[in-house]
């Protein structure tokens, strides 16, 4: 199963081992933001319901951190997406037809 990770795609293009390991690499890292963002929310929850006023205010900075992880997530997956679709591209000009095929659809290519 391992390396399969985008084979029930339909006609996707095989991608190459070097991609997969540029999208495992970003996987990770999104996953290792939202396990940090995970624990970041049940303290920022503990030190609300604690209402000690040193924890409610230690909460601004955690907030400010749970955000700004936030905004590497959207950052992360915008990378991806766009590695992704450079990728089809790329892998789409090796078919002859002048016809990019994907999931039963026909398009064009520009000129």
């Amino acid at each position: 199963m391992e390396g399969d990770t985008f084979s029930g795609l339909g006609n996707v293009p095989r991608l190459d081992g070097k991609i997969l390991q540029t999208f495992q690499k970003s996987f990770v890292q999104v996953q290792t933001i939202l396990d940090q963002n995970r624990l970041l929310i049940n303290e920022i929850n503990q030190n609300h319901e604690s209402k000690i006023p040193d924890n409610l205010s230690r909460n601004v900075g955690l907030i400010k951190e749970l955000n700004n992880n936030i905004s590497r997530v959207v950052h992360l997956y915008a990378d991806l997406s766009s590695s992704f679709t450079k990728s089809m591209d790329a892998s789409s000009e090796g078919d002859s037809s002048g016809v990019l095929k994907s999931g039963g659809h026909k398009r064009l290519r520009p000129s």
